[in-house]
């Protein structure tokens, strides 16, 4: 039997998958590197920063691999499998970009009790930031919806974060930052992941 896109993806040169396993909450960011960049580097440093854990699928410069989320299976994963088994509920950090919504954050995923408590966070954090968490306002494809979607399989499900460029610092409005660090909005939007992860009843 020939192995899946994702079991591929992680096979290929210079892909790594990351996992620290530490509190019930998870981190997620499967489209890490060069995908959708500055991902996995909030989910990291979210997870960091709150005592979550955090797993991650990191792709090098010479490769740009998209394997929808539904695709992104544990049963191709064992380093996959056990975050998930670990975990009672996950964020997942996803980059998007769509004309008229650079500056809105969607939160999509089935647990929608978390994706409020995560929206209540991050709205003072990014008061330049639309935080959408109505679903019909979200497009389809961006919803995080899919039985399949690693989002929604920890015991108590998770949310989906799809976030444009101008808050992960990759906005041609950050072409003048010369740090340190990063840039004001993607410290703001880690400080609030933080926060609600940290106050996140398990």
């Amino acid at each position: 039997m020939s192995a899946t896109p994702f079991r591929e993806l992680l096979d290929s040169p210079g892909v790594r998958e990351v996992c620290r396993l530490e509190g019930r909450l998870g981190f997620m960011a499967y489209h890490g590197g060069s995908l959708e960049h500055v991902t996995d580097v909030i989910a990291d440093a979210a997870a960091a920063r709150s005592g979550a854990s955090y797993y991650g699928v990191l792709q090098p410069e010479d490769l740009v691999w998209h394997i929808p989320s539904h695709r992104v299976s544990p049963a191709e994963s064992p380093t996959l499998a056990g975050f998930l088994e670990h975990v009672h509920v996950v964020v997942t950090i996803h980059g998007y970009g769509r004309h008229g919504m650079w500056t809105t954050l969607l939160l999509g995923g089935q647990n929608r009790e978390l994706a409020g408590h995560v929206a209540a966070h991050l709205r003072p954090a990014l008061p330049d930031y639309t935080i959408e968490t109505d679903l019909e306002a979200i497009p389809m494809e961006l919803r995080g919806l899919h039985a399949a979607n690693p989002v929604n399989l920890p015991r108590h499900g998770g949310v989906q974060i799809e976030l444009p460029p101008r808050v992960r610092g990759t906005s041609p409005i950050w072409k003048d930052w010369t740090g340190p660090g990063l840039v004001p909005h993607t410290e703001a939007l880690i400080d609030g992941l933080a926060a609600a992860a940290r106050t996140w009843p398990l």
